[in-house]
């Protein structure tokens, strides 16, 4: 009984996926049956045909697929939303037969990309194709393995194979030029301050240290070196400055709107250019979520500082179950009199603002970016919460849906100033 069934699921899965073999496997048991029953010539020959033609062409699917090489050329593993994605795809045939009619596929779950194409490659020759394609997500995203589809001329067998490995592609978030950002600066620290250790360059070097693998040369101290005998290196400090804090709200069910019209995605873009803004002027800047998990960057400065953020940006979701306020709270004693705190998010919620009034009245400098979900979709509005802002004395923005970045967060405000709202 159970032999009859695995039969029946043999031939209704050879039906639905191949009805092709289906027809012909059925013109051939016609063709039998009336040979048999009538003895005429022609239905004998047409089985014969038929017969051997099921296995050339299954011999003729696996051999087309053989002897392939296939390259893939991709751009770079990290992009930015927006950029332009391109990769090239070589077919190189090692055999002395020409391949005919190769379907090639790089699939990739990036939304907007795709990378398809039917070559017919020249025996010891090659063909070429380039996929272009818009990044229009920010993300972590795969790309590959090569897949290689052939059949046979009578559409009979279909072969897949993979080549290659599958690739990783970090999307960053959009980040814009904000020249007109304004956020309540914090009192500068005195010299007495104490100093923090960087891999940067700076004129404040502290001490020496042996030399380890991958220290530059122009490090090297000399006099050091000559008196210990051992090759010894400068190590540096950052320059007194006071700290910029940029703190996401990621708590899931706060954020509302989907894809690029979302609260999440704007507030992952306006995290980013404020990163942008601040450390273009080489001020020392810190990040803070808690979305997958409780994400904190300390503060420092430069280029790699940057693509921290933007990494931790791409992978940001609005999956946490901390709200900014009690992450505040948790995390005030990261804050000082030297520390500016830029919080944005969306939450209609007024307890998170006495955790920024708490850190107002311990001379930490606040500034709030609100996105108002109810131009997002959502049902409730922020006005409450930025009225509350105000009463508390905290410089505050506010962010709506379509907005212009650029001008939302472009109120000039006088450093002499800094508690009034502006949006």
């Amino acid at each position: 009984m159970r032999t009859i069934r695995r039969f029946a699921r043999g031939i209704r899965s050879l039906v639905v996926a191949n009805r092709s073999l289906a027809f012909v496997a059925s013109l051939w048991l016609t063709s039998v049956i009336v040979a048999i029953s009538t003895g005429f010539w022609l239905t004998w020959r047409l089985s014969y045909v038929l017969m051997a033609i099921v296995p050339l062409a299954y011999v003729w699917s696996k051999i087309n697929l053989r002897g392939l090489e296939i390259i893939a050329d991709r751009s770079t593993d990290r992009l930015q939303e927006g950029a332009q994605y391109e990769e090239r795809i070589t077919v190189r045939n090692r055999t002395w037969l020409s391949k005919i009619w190769l379907e090639i596929n790089d699939p990739s779950d990036m939304p907007g990309h795709v990378a398809r194409q039917i070559v017919t490659v020249p025996a010891k020759g090659s063909a070429t194709f380039r996929a272009r394609s818009t990044i229009v997500r920010r993300g972590l995203y795969s790309v590959g393995p090569v897949e290689v589809t052939t059949g046979d001329p009578f559409g009979l067998f279909r072969h897949t194979r993979a080549f290659g490995n599958a690739q990783n592609i970090l999307v960053y978030p959009r980040a814009v030029d904000l020249p007109s950002f304004f956020v309540p600066p914090a009192n500068l620290p005195g010299e007495g301050r104490f100093r923090r250790r960087t891999h940067q360059v700076t004129p404040n070097a502290s001490g020496v240290r042996p030399y380890a693998s991958g220290d530059s040369f122009n490090r090297i101290h000399w006099a050091s070196t000559a008196r210990t005998g051992e090759i010894m290196v400068k190590v540096f400090e950052l320059d007194p400055a006071s700290d910029i804090w940029i703190v996401v709200d990621l708590q899931r069910g706060i954020h509302v709107g989907e894809g690029d019209d979302s609260t999440e995605e704007y507030a992952v873009n306006i995290a980013a250019s404020v990163a942008r803004f601040f450390l273009t002027a080489n001020r020392t800047v810190g990040f803070m979520s808690y979305g997958r998990g409780f994400d904190v960057i300390e503060p420092e400065r430069g280029v790699q500082q940057y693509t921290r953020i933007l990494e931790s940006l791409a992978m940001a979701r609005a999956w946490g179950d901390v709200s900014v306020g009690d992450m505040l709270t948790n995390e005030a004693s990261r804050f000082g009199r030297h520390t500016t705190v830029v919080v944005i998010t969306p939450s209609t919620d007024e307890a998170w603002v006495a955790s920024l009034a708490m850190l107002h009245a311990r001379g930490v400098k606040i500034a709030a970016i609100v996105l108002e979900p109810s131009t997002f979709g959502g049902d409730e509005s922020s006005l409450g919460v930025f009225a509350s802002l105000a009463a508390s004395d905290v410089f505050s923005y506010m962010v709506k849906h379509a907005d212009d970045l650029q001008t939302a967060l472009g109120a000039e405000m006088p450093q002499d100033a800094p508690s009034k709202s502006g949006g």
